[in-house]
């Protein structure tokens, strides 16, 4: 900390215990001044040598027969006129970081310049200021502090907008010229921990500034975070870093604290000065979990609604990039659901509005910079529907969320989004399990969000086991599967004919016009952490595929479920044939796969089930 040495005589201030403060020495004091609550005792010779106003109070005092002058509006109060007097005086005066202000402001109310004696107060305390003060990044942020308690004196002397201006020109600087201290606080290091810039100069951060500029209250850090932001040096990375910083170090991590009632103004003005901060570029600078932890707090205080239209857009053009704990926003009111399922739609909604504004990908330019954005749109794409179909198996077990809000936060996320459903189904089943008296029109609209050709083999087994599902449902998995296992069979089958077996490839295309399926990602890796991924998969171990001929080992119900319905597929149309008089068809005792290998009019036959 820098600092100056004013005088040399030895201090001869003392107390009598009480609010008189006296000079020691073989004359007797000749005027009382008030400051405050305290009485001085002094001499009017070293005072009038030195201070324009208290030649003229004294002046005044005189003429009055008094010898009493008051000045109960001094800045700094009674320290800050001890220390001028003591330089009246010529005692020894240390001015620092922490003083140097209010000696200012208290020079300048006792108007002790230069045309009362060369070399007075003032001018000593300003060759303080520019040659000790502001050159140096940590007494700038202290004075800076300390103007706060001296307004309007230490703002109309421009204490204020120099410190300011000297923290924004020092944080602007190349991180490899920085040659001074700073505080930053690695992980491993300990919280408060000095560095010496001068020792490890290669490794200044670009964000070495931003927890020493924390230390400042709210006004003043708007200031200067406006001025910072202004020279144009600093990235929308750090300034966003340099945001986040001071929220964690500002906000309350309580609930009871934040809605507090003797808090919220505070932290509402604080999130909306941190947010009235923010980068200008809408997509950098600040994560996404950040700014959803804004968008709950000012949910929370209740800030302005203007400002929460922009965070909202804010989130949306990054919502891809963000976990369901961040979405977890509790809803306003009691009663509604847990959660604001209504806020997320709208930030999903906002998200693919701009998307399409963006990467009109029916127009696309084939060119290697436009397919690159339309790999990465796709990503982004990809991202969002597991963030959205995890959140949904979040959610599924309120059980005060409506079918149709769970319906519509589904189809809010466009279908190339998901090029599997586990995710989906996980949600579905959740919801179904914990809204047991949903009718049975409500249980096929829910289950039609799902594409059973989309679903994995591990979703397929265990849907195929899923009581909670309508039957119909049910009947469809297990013919999706009993037709993949099939093809795969075919497919090998095709494979061997190329070593010499007679089968033609193009009967086998011929009989099975649909391609296998492309390798899907199991759902428990739809799922990543979510934590109903255990209970979606309990009868996994259970399930198993067939190593000779590819066909699921269906058990139980679903296996006499769906002979049952073959059966009746069966003879449904031996009944047909018979009519017709045809004596093609094939037995009902068959098995699906019998079926299709018993003559060439069976081979053609498509069973589907809707």
């Amino acid at each position: 900390m820098k600092f100056m040495k004013l005088g040399s005589k030895p201090d001869a201030f003392q107390s009598d215990g009480s609010n008189d403060r006296f000079v020691v020495s073989e004359l007797a004091t000749d005027v009382i001044i008030h400051v405050g609550e305290l009485r001085f005792s002094l001499h009017k010779f070293p005072l009038l040598s030195k201070s324009n106003r208290l030649q003229r109070l004294i002046l005044k005092a005189s003429e009055d027969s008094i010898d009493e002058v008051s000045m109960h509006d001094f800045p700094g109060g009674p320290k800050a006129f001890e220390l001028c007097a003591k330089f009246c005086y010529g005692m020894t005066v240390i001015l620092n970081a922490y003083n140097v202000v209010a000696a200012r402001c208290a020079a300048e109310y006792l108007e002790m310049t230069e045309d009362v004696e060369k070399g007075n107060l003032i001018f000593k305390i300003e060759v303080f200021l520019h040659s000790g003060v502001f050159c140096s990044w940590k007494d700038s942020i202290i004075v800076l502090q300390t103007t706060k308690s001296l307004l309007p004196w230490s703002e109309e002397l421009k204490v204020v907008g120099r410190c300011i201006d000297s923290i924004a020109s020092k944080a602007s600087v190349d991180p490899a010229n920085v040659n001074w201290s700073y505080t930053y606080s690695k992980k491993l290091a300990a919280s408060g921990e000095i560095v010496e810039s001068q020792q490890t100069k290669h490794a200044v951060p670009k964000n070495w500034w931003i927890e020493d500029v924390c230390d400042l209250d709210l006004d003043l850090y708007k200031r200067a975070m406006v001025a910072v932001k202004s020279k144009g040096r600093i990235s929308s990375d750090v300034i966003g870093e340099a945001l986040k910083a001071y929220a964690v170090r500002w906000l309350p991590d309580s609930y009871d604290a934040l809605v507090a009632d003797e808090y919220t103004k505070r932290n509402r003005s604080l999130v909306e000065t941190i947010i009235w901060l923010l980068p200008s570029d809408k997509g950098s600078g600040c994560s996404c979990r950040f700014l959803l932890k804004l968008l709950k707090v000012v949910i929370l205080v209740g800030a302005r609604d203007l400002l929460k239209e922009d965070l909202m857009n804010r989130i949306s053009v990054q919502l891809h990039k963000a976990s369901v704990k961040d979405l977890l926003i509790p809803a306003k009111s009691f009663g509604d659901t847990i959660y604001d399922v209504d806020l997320v739609q709208s930030l999903v909604s906002r998200f693919m509005m701009h998307v399409r504004s963006t990467h009109n990908t029916d127009f696309a330019e084939r060119s290697e910079n436009r397919l690159h954005e339309i790999d990465l749109e796709h990503e982004s794409l990809l991202a969002l529907g597991k963030l959205i179909d995890c959140y949904l198996a979040e959610i599924a077990s309120d059980p005060d969320l409506s079918i149709s809000s769970f319906i519509d936060l589904s189809m809010s996320v466009p279908e190339a989004a998901r090029p599997i459903h586990d995710g989906l189904y996980t949600a579905i089943d959740i919801y179904l399990k914990e809204h047991r008296s949903l009718t049975k029109a409500e249980k096929k609209r829910i289950c039609s969000l799902m594409d059973v050709k989309k679903l994995s083999t591990d979703a397929c087994m265990h849907a195929a086991q899923n009581e909670r599902l309508p039957l119909r449902v049910v009947v469809r998995v297990l013919f999706f599967e009993q037709m993949r296992a099939a093809a795969h069979g075919l497919t090998a089958s095709t494979n061997d004919t190329l070593h010499g077996r007679t089968r033609s490839r193009a009967n086998v295309e011929e009989e099975w016009k649909r391609p296998a399926p492309e390798n899907l990602t199991s759902a428990k890796k739809q799922l990543g952490n979510s934590k109903v991924k255990e209970e979606c998969w309990s009868n996994e171990g259970k399930n198993g595929r067939d190593s000779k001929d590819g066909g699921l080992l269906l058990q139980s119900r679903s296996r006499r479920i769906f002979d049952k319905f073959w059966a009746g597929k069966v003879r449904g149309e031996n009944k047909s044939s018979e009519t017709s008089g045809s004596s093609q068809s094939p037995p009902t005792s068959a098995k699906p796969g019998e079926a299709k290998s018993s003559g060439t009019s069976s081979r053609q036959r498509r069973y589907s089930v809707s």
